[in-house]
């Protein structure tokens, strides 16, 4: 698989999803190919820390218009991450297979206490990635022309974008009414 499809979804779809990102929060430990993807966007400051509790739990108050999160988050995780957030944030974040369900649905419902949509894409390497939104959503306010107008990319584009977060029926049936959209 190419290495450069996870970065690029798990990167340009919330922050093309955004009005105006203009501080993009990574928490990881291997955050360098997502700064690469992040380093494309010319007017959108970026911040990594590692993944770990502590770290996020010193980030300051509605600091970040975006966070990337490669860490498998907890309750405590997700409310400090929404602390973070901006009102019309975004968050991208890991999550274990589609396939296990009662674990994703665990997550999810804690996500539903601080997003208004919560969403599962593909990142185009056969896994997919939790966007959970504030207030935008991911296919109805993309920003085609901040989406299309990025150079470099070698995967992600608007229709990409769009296409990611279209879902098997099996999918769909299995966390109706866990999914906000």
């Amino acid at each position: 698989m190419k290495e450069f499809i996870y970065p690029e979804m798990m990167v340009h779809v919330p922050v093309c999803t955004n009005k105006v990102p203009k501080n993009v929060l990574i928490i990881s430990n291997d955050a360098d190919l997502l700064n690469v993807e992040i380093s494309k966007h010319l007017d959108i400051e970026s911040k990594t820390i590692s993944s770990s509790l502590d770290a996020i739990r010193a980030e300051t108050d509605k600091s970040a218009d975006v966070i990337i999160c490669e860490m498998n988050a907890d309750a405590a995780v997700i409310a400090h991450i929404s602390r973070i957030l901006k009102d019309d944030g975004q968050l991208s974040i890991i999550h274990a297979s589609l396939d296990e369900v009662q674990s994703n649905k665990v997550l999810m419902q804690v996500l539903g206490n601080y997003f208004k949509v919560i969403m599962p894409y593909n990142l185009g390497n056969g896994t997919t990635a939790l966007l959970a939104s504030k207030e935008y959503h991911p296919t109805a306010d993309i920003i085609l022309q901040r989406a299309d107008m990025i150079d470099g990319l070698k995967y992600y584009n608007c229709d990409v974008h769009i296409a990611a977060f279209a879902m098997p029926n099996y999918i769909r049936k299995e966390y109706l009414g866990i999914i906000k959209n």
